[in-house]
């Protein structure tokens, strides 16, 4: 009865997903394009296009006819790419941007085409040869349109309109602590399919158990019910499941696989192939991550997380990263700080990071953009927070390096808070029973008598894991010596430090004891004294500190030390390392992590 159960449930959500969802894993799809390159841009400062039909890009040809708008001659932006680097008048532009390109497609019976964004900040609405597809809300998650029926054997013309406006019902809403990067950040693709094809699939251990995988797969088209094959080759798997009148199949298969973990991040070459011979291929790990009391537990083994926290951004560069090479820059430096853990603050960041991370053995906290300021008394603000966390965990579900969702980062408790919180939680152990599920935590409060820090939230009560964010030495002076303070947090669950540090100017050194010096010093000080405070921290479970790289965020005013950067990087901007990197580099390698 709970097998039927659970495989009912999985059924009811692969179909609830079916009609907003996108096509899993176009980067494992043979007949696809990629529409990355230059495209034409306009900048629409006042939002005129649509009134002004940019989205036809007519071309006046009369001589009694003229147009006030043009894509031919008009500037280039690089796609994918934030328009806020490319131009330095756009360095700080919040509005709509219109983006333009030609593209030649083979129209081909019994095909269906789709056009698929990896990410676009932070509304786009898509228009091709001239008709409306869609629009999508959100800057961090893939959306597509159908466009079968509108897409021209040869030359096509794609028009999005992109907008970044910050606005109280959106999320992230008015403020927020890194740069408001707009644009088509990630990768752009045709893709083309059978009338039926592959559009959904789950392929991961079975919860609590290490010689079952299960999963599922989910078709869309006219013949729903056919054999599909999913295929392990190393593991001499070849399973043929039958899909049922509305495409879906559930499978479990006995296998043994070598489980995926840090120092061993077993990869396996998987491909689902459907009756008309579409195929999908994919590296899948397995692995089992669960919580025991306060204790987290992979494959059955408790594991400390050495991780830390980095935006999607290149210093170095002044822009959002997007490619293969960006990802292999931040993840490098990750595993140089002995890392075994990251949280990618705070937004689901792009797929080669994420896959990248994963290949590297890197276990992942991915999170949707929650952070501070979010209306939760508006009940649309809960319905993108929804649709958010659906969009994560559907692109994701995967990747065996992700073992935690989050879903908030530092909001303020109240009961709109609460009861939207309580919803997404329960939402994301629903979609995902595999995985945990938290949220990172700024109102522990410290009680002078007693020198404890303690909690009251709601909300730290129902997560699985509890992250904190607590800045001694910065935020907040040390009451105490730091051996002196107790914790008293959220003892029957795992805890991670997901956020300590302080802002730091690279090679200023000296006043140790100072915050306002702003040296690299004061910094390696306080890290120090945080590691110590640590020991008192009965349930921690891991540290992840705040922040890898120097990133950009308009917060940051200070004319000296900051100049629109937020400098808590334990490397600089310059890609320097500063001294507490060393510090955090000696206790990852020295922590026993048992």
């Amino acid at each position: 009865m709970k097998r039927f159960l659970i495989t009912f449930i999985y059924l009811i959500l692969a179909i609830g997903l079916n009609a907003q969802s996108f096509i899993m894993n176009p980067y494992g799809r043979d007949n696809t394009k990629l529409l990355n390159g230059k495209w034409n841009a306009i900048v629409d400062q006042y939002s005129r296009g649509e009134k002004k039909q940019f989205y036809l890009n007519q071309i006046a040809t009369e001589d009694t006819k003229f147009l006030e708008y043009g894509f031919e001659g008009a500037m280039r932006l690089d796609v994918p790419g934030d328009f806020n680097s490319q131009y330095p008048e756009l360095k700080y532009y919040e509005g709509d941007i219109w983006y333009q390109r030609y593209f030649e497609a083979n129209k081909q019976n019994h095909k269906r085409s789709f056009i698929y964004f990896a990410g676009v900040s932070y509304e786009a609405t898509v228009w091709l040869n001239g008709k409306k597809v869609g629009n999508h809300e959100g800057g961090f998650t893939p959306f597509q349109f159908e466009v079968t029926d509108l897409l021209k054997e040869g030359k096509n013309d794609i028009v999005v309109k992109v907008n970044n406006n910050r606005k109280k019902d959106r999320i992230p809403a008015m403020n927020f602590d890194w740069w408001n990067y707009g644009g088509i950040l990630r990768d752009v693709f045709l893709v083309q399919t059978p009338d039926t094809f592959i559009r959904d699939y789950k392929i991961q251990l079975k919860k609590n158990e290490k010689k079952i995988i299960s999963g599922y797969v989910q078709l869309d088209g006219a013949k729903l019910s056919q054999q599909v094959t999913v295929s392990i080759p190393e593991l001499k798997i070849e399973k043929i499941v039958s899909t049922n009148n509305k495409g879906y199949a559930s499978f479990e298969i006995k296998a043994k696989p070598k489980l995926w973990n840090p120092d061993s991040p077993k990869m396996y070459n998987v491909s689902i192939i459907s009756e008309q011979k579409e195929q999908v291929k994919d590296e899948i790990g397995f692995r089992n991550i669960s919580v025991n009391g306060d204790d987290i537990l992979l494959n059955g083994e408790k594991v400390f997380l050495k991780g830390v926290n980095f935006h999607e951004e290149i210093p170095q560069r002044l822009g959002r990263a997007y490619s293969t090479a960006d990802a292999a820059m931040i993840i490098e430096e990750v595993t140089a700080l002995g890392c075994n853990f990251i949280r990618t603050a705070h937004y689901p960041q792009n797929e080669h990071i994420i896959r990248l991370a994963e290949k590297k053995g890197l276990m992942i906290w991915e999170e949707i953009p929650l952070w501070q300021g979010i209306d939760f008394k508006n009940p649309v603000v809960l319905d993108k927070a929804i649709n958010m966390l659906r969009e994560m965990i559907y692109r994701d579900k995967n990747r065996a390096g992700i073992i935690i969702w989050s879903v908030a980062n530092e909001t303020k408790p109240s009961n709109y808070r609460d009861k939207v919180l309580t919803d997404l939680i329960n939402l994301a152990h629903e979609l995902d029973d595999t995985r945990l599920v938290g949220a990172a935590f700024d109102n522990p409060r410290y009680d002078q008598e007693t020198s404890t820090f303690n909690i009251k939230d709601d909300i730290s009560k129902i997560v699985d894991v509890v992250g904190v964010n607590k800045y001694m030495g910065w935020y907040m002076p040390w009451p105490t010596d730091p051996s002196n303070i107790k914790w008293n947090v959220a003892l029957d669950k795992p805890l991670i430090m997901t956020e300590f540090g302080c802002e730091s100017l690279y090679g200023k050194i000296g006043d140790k004891d100072k915050a306002h010096s702003w040296s690299e010093d004061y910094q390696k000080d306080l890290y120090l004294k945080n590691l110590e405070m640590f020991k008192n921290i009965p349930n921690l479970s891991g540290t992840s500190p705040w922040v890898l790289f120097d990133f950009r965020s308009p917060y940051r005013c200070h004319p000296k030390n900051q100049e629109g950067w937020n400098r808590k990087g334990l490397i600089s901007d310059k890609g320097q390392r500063k001294k507490a990197w060393f510090v955090m580099k000696n206790y990852y390698n020295n922590i026993d992590m048992k």
